[in-house]
């Protein structure tokens, strides 16, 4: 039976979910899961969330939990990542509010601009800690990463480590799931081919079979935006639909921040009109937060009585919209329910372990798969996943305005890896200059002030650059 490490595995809802994936497999029922966070409150909550879900399926796991990184990767054959280094206070507050102060406006920060930039360079670092641990305590294992900024991070452990590596997000399945919904077919009839770069692939093909044939459907999903039915919260995504022809899998909120059009401290009336949520990730933090004091003696023991309405309270003094409070409140009340996420880590982990193949969407090493993004970039393509391993798909050339708009924020992604591979701190400035939004918003004195506020506030929490 494999050894699977968990690494940040204090974010206990996430990891709840992939251990109940797993665990769910007979072949992987007998696994040895080792839980690590620096956080050991945190942590025993998911030892005990991890003992209670083995209880669940009948499953008979190993369970180990240890504040020893070295201690749980040692003889792994999965290591899953899950990390945010600085946490929400400080580092994640520290992105958003000091660019306020230069009139820099966010709403995810965790993959490009500014933001992202500062979070790459916490990261990268303990990234390639990790590495080098894998490399003596476990050369074969496989590393699913989890931590965005997903493309900087994948970027960099191919430059700076042999180990082997794939990047996962949700959007890409997420997303075709609501765009199914918008255009009214079922998405177990729909079949569809998405290439890019993390938060900015498209979608190439859109379509189901028929009695006729192959019906496109990319012509229902323009219907949607010209009979005004586009959802208040995805205008971005159809807006962008409209300029260039595809559908992008990151949602509208994340993609604002990517490009330069959306906002801008001169154009309020673009924030209402394309509905752009400022400041998102922090209200979504703070809700976070609320959620888990307000219901954290529930998942720590299922036989006590859910307060809602004391739940409800907590989250809406937060700031909680009600789709969270639904939420949230939906997660505690079937905390013990254990139902398939459409997350692919245990479907890789099955598939390399039985051989059964399956087809993922991963963020691999650029070689030879776009012919028309730079080679060595991450990019998010189609992976069949067997005995073999993890085997991406040649996608060949995208239309030509999807890889100009991606190189825009690949320019982003090369200077920040630099940075973080050689020290340098000029490639940080280099960096937020070619940002779109940063671009967009200030000027070159302003940039080059705002990164020495950021380097200085987060302080120990970067290494030194010079």
């Amino acid at each position: 039976m494999p050894k699977i490490a968990f690494i940040g595995a204090g974010s206990t809802v996430f990891a709840k979910n992939l251990l109940g994936d797993i665990l769910s497999f007979p072949e992987l029922a007998d696994s040895t899961i080792s839980l690590m966070d620096i956080d050991e409150t945190r942590l025993n909550t998911t030892r005990l969330v991890a003992e209670r879900i083995a209880r669940t399926l009948g499953a008979h796991p190993t369970i180990e939990a240890t504040t020893d990184r070295r201690k749980a990767v040692a003889g792994a054959d999965y290591v899953i990542t899950m990390f945010q280094i600085g946490g929400y206070r400080p580092s994640t507050v520290i992105d958003f509010e000091i660019p306020k102060k230069y009139g820099l406006r966010q709403t995810i920060a965790d993959t490009l601009g500014i933001g992202g930039i500062m979070r790459a360079l916490r990261t990268i670092p303990v990234l390639l800690d990790l590495a080098k641990d894998m490399e003596e305590l476990c050369p074969q294992a496989l590393l699913l990463n989890y931590v965005n900024p997903m493309a900087m991070n994948m970027w960099a452990l191919n430059r700076a480590s042999k180990i082997r590596n794939v990047g996962l997000c949700h959007s890409v399945q997420g997303t075709a799931m609501q765009i199914a919904q918008d255009i009214g077919v079922p998405i177990e009839e729909i079949n569809y081919l998405c290439a890019g770069i993390n938060h900015m692939a498209f979608y190439l093909k859109f379509e189901r079979k028929t009695p006729q044939g192959v019906e496109d459907l990319y012509p229902r999903i323009h219907q949607v935006y010209k009979e005004g039915r586009v959802p208040d919260w995805n205008r971005v995504r159809y807006e962008m639909l409209k300029r260039l022809g595809y559908f992008v899998t990151e949602s509208s909120e994340h993609f604002s921040e990517y490009v330069p059009w959306f906002i801008k401290r001169d154009r309020p009336d673009l924030i209402e009109k394309f509905n752009i949520p400022l400041d998102e990730y922090i209200r979504r933090c703070e809700v976070q937060i609320a959620g888990w004091e307000a219901t954290k003696d529930v998942v720590e023991n299922p036989n006590l009585p859910i307060n809602v309405p004391l739940i409800q309270e907590k989250l809406r003094a937060a700031g909680a919209t009600d789709w969270d409070i639904n939420w949230i409140t939906e997660i505690a009340s079937k905390f013990d329910q254990i139902e398939k996420s459409h997350e692919y880590g245990s479907y890789i982990i099955h598939s390399l372990e039985t051989g059964i193949p399956r087809v993922i969407y991963g963020n691999v090493e650029n070689r030879g798969l776009i012919d028309n993004l730079p080679q060595g970039c991450t990019v998010e393509v189609p992976c069949l996943v067997d005995k073999n391993g993890i085997q991406p798909t040649k996608i060949g050339m995208l239309p030509p305005q999807l890889a100009a708009l991606m190189q825009t924020n690949i320019n982003v992604q090369a200077l920040t890896v630099e940075a973080a591979l050689t020290g340098k701190r000029e490639h940080i400035y280099h960096a937020a200059m070619l940002d779109p939004h940063t671009a967009a918003e200030l000027d070159l004195d302003q940039i080059w002030s705002l990164v020495d506020d950021l380097i200085e506030a987060h302080g120990d929490m970067l290494p030194p650059f010079h």
